[in-house]
């Protein structure tokens, strides 16, 4: 579960970034506020936190992961 959080917010966090280098627009600080505001700063470290959450995916046996996809159904 913390792995699909981790990369639903990463996908957020990356489509973020691609709205600011393509459009030159922020979505989170416009939804927030600013990127100042307490929510947008909140959302930015949860990103962060995150994509270094993501990093552990790479280094994961993928042996472990369909043991445990198939656990679960």
């Amino acid at each position: 579960m913390i792995d699909k959080i981790a990369l639903i917010l990463a996908i957020i966090g990356g489509l973020n970034w691609g709205s600011i280098g393509i459009f030159k627009f922020d979505l989170v600080a416009w939804i927030c506020g600013g990127q100042g505001s307490l929510v947008a700063r909140i959302i930015y470290t949860l990103v962060g936190l995150a994509a270094i959450w993501c990093i552990s995916l790479l280094f994961r046996e993928t042996d472990n992961i369909e043991e445990d996809v198939s656990m679960r159904q």
